[in-house]
């Protein structure tokens, strides 16, 4: 690609990682944006060159803590201040989407009131990754591309050529993600059911279906404090399994995770790079998503179809 783009990508701090490899897969220059730090804890965003009459693509995951999302909001403020022709928000992981609905009375539903803040500050176009609910897109009222981890994951499930391979969901919930992972690779699935006496916190589990002698993979979308996924990777090696793996489109991995993973029966647990991973573990490994990022810009900015992406 020429130097002359009609698109600009910027990045937030903490996705800066992530957007250097997308620019990289793109052929483009990351654009030059400063984030100044004020001593009270605000900050401003500014951008170093020109964007008027271009397409912005702005990276930035919105993890913990809520300064990654404060940026995005302002880099989109920004841009369209600056006179941005349509901005685009790529937003690899979407947080605050596990709260999608009323659980209980009196709570807040997060996903939407951050949808609502991003379409007010002046989104044209969202782009994500593996939404913790499908129908989350119709939160937003601006095209949403959404994609899916399986385009890299699926790969390399593949090239570890497992014998007796066993899909597994770690939970109910997970078991439509689990059905089309099983159904691509033509193998069984199994389904852990939980119950939870508190949030992050398994009480009970059982496992639905047999894992006896098989290579088991469990499949999801998001480890937190990795409860859930080693109490499941712990039963299926008490059940019989041969090995247990786990693959996660997004590394949250807070608080216990890491020393908890270390300590299981998970042979590995591989994630995509939306989140970075900063601690040392022997058994996480993270697969890139940044040549599926950048060929989704790449098609959106030619007004081409991004569903030939999708493996499932």
């Amino acid at each position: 690609m020429g130097a002359n783009l009609a698109f600009k990508v910027f990045s937030g701090t903490k996705s800066r990682y992530l957007a250097e490899k997308i620019c990289a897969s793109l052929g483009c220059k990351l654009g030059d944006l400063s984030i100044t730090h004020f001593s009270d804890g605000e900050f401003e965003v500014c951008f170093e060159e020109s964007i008027r009459g271009r397409d912005v693509f702005l990276l930035q995951s919105t993890f913990p803590n809520s300064d990654n999302l404060m940026e995005l909001l302002l880099m989109i403020d920004a841009a369209k201040r600056a006179s941005a022709r349509t901005i685009n928000a790529v937003i690899p992981y979407y947080g605050w989407a596990r709260q999608d609905r009323k659980s209980k009375p009196r709570v807040s539903i997060a996903a939407k009131l951050v949808a609502d803040m991003l379409s007010v500050a002046g989104i044209s176009r969202v782009i994500t990754m593996d939404l913790h609910a499908d129908q989350e897109q119709g939160f937003f009222n601006v095209p949403v591309d959404h994609l899916y981890a399986s385009s890299v994951m699926l790969p390399y499930i593949q090239s570890l050529q497992l014998e007796n391979l066993v899909i597994a969901a770690p939970d109910v919930g997970g078991t439509k993600r689990a059905s089309a992972y099983s159904k691509y690779l033509n193998c069984p699935m199994v389904i852990c059911n939980k119950t939870r006496k508190k949030a992050n916190e398994v009480d009970s589990m059982q496992i639905i279906g047999d894992v006896f002698d098989a290579n088991v993979i469990l499949i999801d979308d998001i480890v937190d404090t990795a409860g859930t996924i080693t109490k499941a990777a712990n039963l299926m090696r008490e059940n019989g399994a041969r090995s247990v793996r786990a693959i996660a489109s997004h590394c949250v991995m807070s608080g216990p995770a890491t020393e908890r993973v270390e300590a299981s029966a998970l042979q590995e647990i591989v994630f995509t790079d939306s989140i970075p991973y900063t601690k040392q573990s022997t058994k996480v490994k993270q697969l890139s998503i940044a040549d599926l990022i950048a060929e989704t810009i790449r098609r959106v900015e030619n007004n081409e179809s991004i569903s030939n992406q999708y493996l499932i």
